[in-house]
C-alpha cells in the first residue's frame, strides 16, 4: 500500500490548490483521454454511432457500453478486433429519448437534462479490477482535474439479503485506504449500486463519484436524495456476475470494469457552474439563437419564474440541434417509426419552441448546425463532412411541420375558445386529431396544454389510440367494413346527373430543388353516403363516404394503398375531418370519414394530403416496377406477375417461378434493382389507347381488366418513344394506374427481406427500402458476425463438459431464431441457417457424446454400490433427464434381469427426473406404469412403454421418493 501513501500526500500537497474552473470543454475531454492512453496503457476507441448496429433492444446508443457488449457476453469474434481489447477509453456519443432510458420530456424543465450527451468512459476486460480503477479515477478527478477532495462522496454496494448479496467490503476499504473519510463512503442497495445489463447477463455491484455544488458541510444525506446540489458524477461497474435465467447470480469465469462519466455533467463542475447549459458546450449555441430569435438574452430561469417559457425554450432548442446534428450525421433521419420517429419528434418540438416561443423565423433552427460543428466537429468530424446533409435535412422537415404547426396552434386556440365558454376540459378528439392528422406529437401536446395549465383527458386519449391501433389492425387483416357504395346509390348518383369525381391531380405532382410538391385541391361535396343512403348532411360523429367534384386522393387500387389526409370544411377551418379509407366505385371516389362537426352536400372542403405516406407509397411501388424487370432480366422471361401489394412500410410481390430461388439468385435480383436505383432513371408516365399500349414491345401486364385509355409507366425511355417503336433499349415498361417518383434514386436502397413458394410454382417477395434496407444489411451483417463467432469458437475447441455444451446449443439456438425473425438480406439468412444447422448438427453430436460418456461413468458407480439386484432404485447426481435415461439403459444392458429405477435432483427448476426400464415380459411391473405412480405422488407425469418409461415430479424429498418407487416395486413383482 505505498504507493497508495505517496499518491495521497502528492495530492494533499500543491494539487488541492489548483484552480480548475477555466478549463474549456474540449481540453476536460482531451484530459481523459490522455490520462488513460499516456498514463495507464489503454487503447482509445472511437465512438460508435449513435444508430445501434445488431441490438433491436434499442432505439439508439445510450451509454459507452453498447459497443463492447460482444466483450462482455462473450460473443466477440475472436478474429476481430475488438477480441484483443484489454484497456480502452473513448468519449461516446449518447442519446436517451424514447425507450427504455427516455429523458425527452425532461429536456428545457431543468438545467441538467439532455437527449444528447457525451459519456466518457474506460474499460477493463480481465485486466485490472477494483483496486485500480477506483484509484485512477480518484487520481484523475482529485491531481489531474483538482477537484478538491472535500466536495466529493463515494458510495458502494451495501448488500442485499433477499438476493443473498453481501455488502461489497472490498470497495470500501479501497477508498478508505485512499484517504476519503469513512462518513463519505456510502452504502446503498440494489437500485442505485448494483448495475444489470438486463434481465439476464453480467452484472456487478457499482460505486459512484458524487461532487457537492456547496462544500463547506456535511452532505452525506443529499447523496442519491436527487438534489441537484449534489451530483453523481462517476459511475464505476464492477462486471463480476452473470444473472441466470432463474434470476440466480454465478461467478464470472473473467471480471471486467465499465465506467462512465458524462462530460457535460463533468464540464459544468470544472467550470464552477449549477448549470450544464452555462458551459462552453452550450452557451455558444444559447448566443447563436438569441441573434436569431425574437426573444431577450438567456437568463437561465426554471419553472414559475421563467415567464412565457423562453429560458426553457433556449435550453430546449440547444439540446436538441446537438441531438439532431449527431443524429442525422450518423445516418438516423426523422420518419416514420423506431429511432425515426423519435427524432420527428425531437425536431418538431425544437421547431415549435423555435417559432412560437421565440419568435425566430423559418431556418433559423438549421442555421445553428455550423455552431454545433464548431463546438463538436474536432472530435466528431463526421458533423462537419455531413453539415450541408443535415441542414438541408432540418429545413425539409421543419418545412413539412409548419403548415401543420399553425393549422394545429388555431385548432388548439379555437378549442381553448370553445372551453371558455362551455367550461369543458381539453377533448381528448382534440388532441388526437393533433396527432393523427397534423403530425405533433403527443408530448408536443401535452407540453402545449400543460403551458396553459390545461390537461387532457388521458384515459379518453388511451381509448382513442387502443381503438385506432384495432381499426388499422382490422384494416390490415381485410375485416374492417368499409363504405361501398351498393348498385342502388351508384344507379341513384347517375340519375341525379352526380359527375364522376376527377382524381387526376393524383398524378399532378412535381419535382422542386430535389422535395416533391403535390397539388392543392379544393373541392366541393356532392353527395353524402351513410352506409345504406345517400342523405344530404351527416352529423357529428357519424361515420359516412363523402364523394367529391375532385380530389388529389389516390383511392387503393393496383395494389397500391390509398392515401391518407384530411379534409377542412370552409368556414370552419380549424376542425379536420380525418380521411379513414378511399375507395374508387363505378368511377366515384369515396372518402371514408367520422365526421367531427355538421357537414352537408354543397358544402367547400380543401384536402390535405398526408405527404410522407404518399412518397413512401411512390417509393415502393416505384421499386416494385424495378423489382418485377430485375426477376425477369435474372431468371428469363418466363416470370410473371402473379400479384403485388405496396404500403407505406413494405411491399409485396408475388410471381410464377419453378422453385424457390437461391441465394445467388437472389444477390443477383438485388444488385440489378440497386444499380437501376443508384443510376437514377427518369420515370416516364403516360395515358393512351389500350390498344396502342398493347403494341409495345416488353410490355408487362397482369391478368386483369384495364381501363381505355390506359397509364403506361417506363423507365428511361419515354413512352411516346416506345410507342414509336424506335427504342432497342431493354427497360422496365408496365401498364399501371398507381403513382411513382419521377426518378429513381429517391428509393436509396432495397433488400429483399423474404422469399418463398406460397405454392408450387408460385413465389413471394417481402422487401423494404430506404434507411429500412440499411438497417436490413446491417442487421445482417452483425448476425453473419456472431454466426462466424460461433462457429470459430467451436472449430477452436469443442465444449468439454455436458454444461457448456448445453449453453453452447443455447447460444446457438437463441442466434437461430434472431436470423429466422430478424429484417435482414433473405439471401444472408439463407447461408447463416445452413452455417447454423451444422453448428447445432456437431453440438448436439457432442452432448450424445458427453451424455453417453457420463451415464457410463455414472452406470460404473451405480454397479460397484448396488451390485446386479434385482430391484435397484438410486439417485444420480444430474440436471438432465437424457443423461439419467443414458444412465438407466446402460445399467439395463449390464444387468439384463434388473428392474431399474434412477431419479435426479434437479437443482435449477427444483424438480425430480425419473427414468426406469424394466426386462421383457417382466412380471407384474410395467415401465409405464411404474414411471407414472412414482411421478404423480411426486405432484408430476410420466410417459412410456411397458419396457422404458420416464417423467418428472414437480417437487419433494428424493430420499423419500426412492423408499416410495422401490416399495411399489416390491409390492407389484409380488402380486
Amino acid at each position: 500500500m505505498l504507493w497508495l501513501l505517496l499518491r495521497r500526500l502528492r495530492r494533499f500537497s500543491a494539487g488541492l490548490e489548483r484552480s480548475f474552473s477555466s478549463l474549456p470543454a474540449s481540453q476536460v475531454r482531451r484530459t481523459f483521454l490522455d490520462f488513460f492512453r499516456d498514463k495507464h496503457r489503454h487503447l482509445v476507441v472511437p465512438s460508435a454511432s449513435v444508430r445501434p448496429v445488431g441490438d433491436p433492444s434499442l432505439l439508439f446508443v445510450n451509454a459507452g457500453m453498447n459497443q463492447f457488449k460482444p466483450v462482455f457476453l462473450g460473443t466477440v469474434d475472436p478474429r476481430s478486433p475488438m477480441a484483443s481489447y484489454h484497456r480502452v477509453v473513448n468519449s461516446q456519443k449518447c442519446v436517451r429519448a424514447g425507450g427504455k432510458h427516455n429523458d425527452l420530456d425532461d429536456v428545457g424543465r431543468d438545467v441538467y437534462h439532455h437527449t444528447f450527451f457525451e459519456m466518457l468512459g474506460n474499460w477493463s476486460f480481465g485486466d485490472y479490477f477494483k483496486e485500480e480503477a477506483c484509484w485512477m479515477a480518484w487520481s484523475l478527478l482529485t491531481e489531474h482535474y483538482g477537484i478538491p477532495a472535500d466536495r466529493l462522496y463515494v458510495s458502494y454496494f451495501g448488500g442485499d439479503a433477499a438476493s443473498g448479496l453481501l455488502a461489497d467490503e472490498e470497495t470500501r476499504h479501497i477508498w478508505l485506504d485512499l484517504g476519503v473519510p469513512p462518513a463519505r463512503i456510502l452504502p446503498f442497495g440494489l437500485k442505485d449500486n448494483f448495475w444489470e445489463m438486463g434481465d439476464t447477463g453480467p452484472c456487478g455491484p457499482c460505486t459512484e463519484i458524487h461532487y457537492d455544488h456547496v462544500g463547506g458541510r456535511d452532505a452525506a444525506g443529499l447523496v442519491n436524495a436527487d438534489n441537484p446540489e449534489v451530483v453523481e458524477i462517476w459511475n464505476l461497474v464492477f462486471i463480476q456476475y452473470n444473472r441466470e435465467m432463474d434470476h440466480s447470480l454465478r461467478l464470472l469465469p473473467q471480471f471486467s470494469v465499465d465506467t462512465g462519466m458524462g462530460l457535460e455533467r463533468l464540464v459544468s463542475v470544472l467550470q464552477g457552474k449549477r448549470s450544464n447549459y452555462d458551459t462552453d458546450l452550450f452557451t455558444p449555441l444559447l448566443d447563436a439563437i438569441h441573434q436569431r430569435s425574437g426573444a431577450g438574452p438567456y437568463s437561465g430561469r426554471t419553472g414559475k419564474a421563467d415567464e412565457g417559457h423562453v429560458d426553457q425554450a433556449y435550453r430546449v432548442i440547444a439540446d436538441h440541434i446537438r441531438t439532431l446534428s449527431v443524429c442525422i450525421a450518423d445516418g438516423i433521419h426523422p420518419g416514420m417509426s423506431g429511432a425515426e420517429l423519435v427524432l420527428r419528434r425531437i425536431l418538431r418540438r425544437a421547431v415549435r419552441f423555435c417559432i412560437e416561443v421565440l419568435k425566430a423565423p423559418q431556418g433559423a433552427l438549421a442555421s445553428l448546425v455550423p455552431t454545433v460543428v464548431h463546438i463538436l466537429g474536432d472530435v466528431y468530424p463526421d458533423l462537419a463532412r455531413e453539415a450541408d446533409r443535415i441542414i438541408d435535412v432540418i429545413n425539409e422537415n421543419e418545412a413539412h411541420f409548419l403548415s401543420s404547426l399553425q393549422h394545429g396552434s388555431r385548432l388548439i386556440q379555437r378549442t381553448f375558445r370553445r372551453m371558455e365558454i362551455t367550461g369543458s376540459p381539453f377533448p381528448a378528439s382534440v388532441a388526437w386529431s393533433l396527432h393523427r392528422d397534423l403530425g405533433f406529437p403527443l408530448d408536443l401536446v401535452n407540453l402545449i396544454l400543460e403551458e396553459r395549465g390545461v390537461q387532457v383527458d388521458h384515459q379518453e386519449l388511451d381509448r382513442l389510440i387502443s381503438k385506432n391501433q384495432k381499426m388499422l389492425s382490422e384494416r390490415q387483416a381485410g375485416v374492417r367494413p368499409c363504405l361501398l357504395l351498393d348498385v342502388l346509390s351508384l344507379a341513384e348518383l347517375q340519375r341525379s346527373g352526380v359527375p364522376h369525381t376527377d382524381d387526376t391531380l393524383k398524378y399532378r405532382y412535381r419535382l422542386e430543388n430535389g422535395r416533391y410538391v403535390f397539388p392543392a385541391c379544393r373541392a366541393t361535396v356532392l353527395a353524402l353516403y351513410d352506409g345504406q343512403v345517400l342523405v344530404p348532411e351527416v352529423s357529428e360523429a357519424q361515420r359516412c363516404g363523402v364523394i367529391l367534384d375532385r380530389t388529389c386522393f389516390y383511392s387503393e387500387q393496383g395494389g397500391q394503398s390509398h392515401d391518407q389526409g384530411y379534409l377542412i370544411r370552409g368556414g370552419l377551418e380549424d376542425v379536420l375531418y380525418s380521411v379513414e379509407a378511399v375507395i374508387r366505385a363505378g368511377g366515384y371516389v369515396v372518402h371514408q370519414v367520422t365526421v367531427p362537426d355538421l357537414l352537408k352536400t354543397g358544402d367547400q372542403v380543401q384536402l390535405h394530403l398526408n405527404e410522407a405516406h404518399r412518397l413512401s407509397c411512390m417509393v415502393k411501388h416505384t421499386a416494385t416496377h424495378i423489382l418485377n424487370f430485375a426477376l425477369r432480366k435474372v431468371l428469363g422471361p418466363s416470370v410473371q406477375q402473379r400479384g403485388s401489394h405496396v404500403s407505406a412500410d413494405h411491399l409485396r410481390f408475388d410471381f410464377s417461378v419453378k422453385g424457390s430461388l437461391s441465394s445467388s439468385q437472389l444477390q443477383q435480383v438485388e444488385t440489378c434493382v440497386n444499380e437501376i436505383i443508384s443510376a437514377n432513371l427518369v420515370v416516364h408516365s403516360s395515358e393512351v389507347p389500350l390498344q396502342k399500349a398493347r403494341t409495345i414491345q416488353g410490355l408487362r401486364t397482369v391478368d386483369e381488366i384495364y381501363p381505355d385509355p390506359v397509364r403506361v409507366v417506363s423507365f428511361e425511355v419515354p413512352v411516346s418513344e416506345l410507342l414509336d417503336g424506335g427504342s432497342v433499349r431493354e427497360t422496365s415498361v408496365e401498364l399501371c394506374c398507381g403513382t411513382h417518383l419521377l426518378q429513381t434514386s429517391a428509393i436509396e436502397d432495397l433488400v429483399i427481406i423474404s422469399e418463398k413458394q406460397l405454392v408450387k410454382g408460385i413465389s413471394r417477395i417481402i422487401a423494404v427500402t430506404g434507411q429500412d434496407a440499411v438497417q436490413a444489411r446491417d442487421m445482417g451483417q452483425v448476425l453473419s458476425q456472431e454466426v462466424d463467432s460461433l462457429s470459430a469458437r467451436l472449430s477452436g475447441s469443442a465444449p468439454s463438459s455436458l454444461g457448456s455444451a448445453h449453453q453452447f446449443s443455447k447460444e446457438a439456438s437463441v442466434l437461430s431464431d434472431a436470423v429466422d425473425n430478424t429484417p435482414i438480406p433473405q439471401w444472408q439468412r439463407r447461408e447463416m441457417q445452413v452455417q447454423l444447422r451444422a453448428i447445432l448438427r456437431a453440438v448436439n453430436t457432442v452432448i450424445r457424446k458427453l451424455e453417453t460418456q457420463l451415464a457410463a461413468e455414472n452406470a460404473v458407480v451405480l454397479l460397484q454400490k448396488n451390485g446386479r439386484k434385482e430391484l435397484l432404485v438410486d439417485s444420480v447426481e444430474t440436471d438432465s433427464l437424457s443423461v439419467l435415461m443414458k444412465t438407466v439403459n446402460q445399467l439395463s444392458a449390464a444387468t439384463p434381469l434388473s428392474q431399474v429405477m434412477l431419479l435426479a435432483h434437479q437443482e435449477d427448476s427444483g424438480k425430480i427426473l425419473c427414468a426406469c426400464q424394466v426386462p421383457k415380459d417382466s412380471p407384474g411391473l410395467a415401465a409405464s406404469d411404474w414411471a407414472v405412480a412414482v411421478c404423480r405422488h411426486l405432484g408430476g407425469s410420466a410417459g412410456g412403454s411397458a419396457l422404458v418409461a420416464k417423467g418428472t415430479g414437480s417437487s419433494g424429498d428424493i430420499t423419500e421418493a426412492l423408499r416410495w418407487a422401490e416399495d411399489f416395486g416390491r409390492q407389484k413383482k409380488q402380486l
